[in-house]
């Protein structure tokens, strides 16, 4: 099946912080369940470019090239090949009201639509020259940030590590309002990742992401990184109830 969005996903900062997965349970879309890693249950704030965005192949006038800074956690469902590794939103930040509104109204996304800016600082990173990257978005009249610096070249994650747990995840999925839960499918190449230094979050986590969070988002995060990115392709989805499940419990 053909695409329903494609983009270049580009420097993405993702500071991980690890939650109790109490807090994450109520959220968790139904027919999934809780991913972690070692154990461990992480949220993770990402910012990045959202760049060259076509639907169904059109580009969209004022709506190619846009930030995306959003707050996701991870969860699974056992498809049909075995689990599948996805992401879950509790919010996401863009700069236009068009994207929000489209997403909130019809996929039941949890967007919204705010003044955005960034600072990208990265000639020559990829062969190890430092790098500097920050995302901002404005919420009640105050700036709010998201940075990191990197140093040395990228390297692809190694098998297993948290690098890969946290970046190779190539499903979504939604709470929709009827209780029930969309799947989609998100292809792209493995991306290499520079460890993040100077981690900076700046922000009002209980205005924007709810109390829940205040206690988890708050010092300094378990890791952080900067993947490369790459060309993403996002196919239409379906409800997880119409997905193929019927594995052997015990696999």
């Amino acid at each position: 099946m053909s695409p329903f969005l494609t983009a270049t996903w580009r420097y993405l900062v993702m500071l991980n912080y690890e939650v109790d997965p109490k807090v994450l349970a109520p959220l968790v879309p139904r027919g999934t369940e809780l991913d972690t890693w070692q154990g461990k249950a992480f949220a993770s704030m990402v910012g990045f470019r959202f760049l060259d965005t076509r639907v169904r192949g059109l580009a969209v006038p004022f709506h190619r090239d846009f930030d995306e800074v959003n707050l996701r956690y991870y969860v699974r469902h056992r498809g049909p090949e075995g689990w599948r590794r996805g992401v879950a939103f509790v919010r996401e930040l863009v700069p236009r009201w068009a994207i929000a509104t489209v997403a909130r109204v019809v996929y039941n996304e949890p967007y919204l639509a705010l003044p955005m800016r960034h600072t990208v600082e990265m000639d020559g990173a990829e062969q190890g020259a430092p790098g500097r990257l920050e995302y901002g978005w404005k919420h009640e009249g105050r700036w709010h940030r998201l940075a990191a610096r990197t140093r040395g070249a990228p390297l692809p994650s190694a098998p297993d590590s948290q690098e890969e747990f946290i970046t190779e995840h190539y499903w979504g999925y939604t709470p929709q309002r009827d209780g029930g839960t969309a799947e989609y499918r998100v292809e792209h190449p493995r991306w290499s990742v520079w460890r993040a230094e100077d981690p900076v979050f700046e922000c009002d986590v209980a205005k924007l992401y709810g109390e829940r969070f205040v206690p988890f988002l708050r010092g300094t995060p378990a890791s952080a990184f900067v993947a490369d990115g790459s060309a993403v392709a996002v196919h239409p989805g379906a409800r997880v109830s119409e997905v193929n499940t019927s594995l052997d419990p015990a696999a």
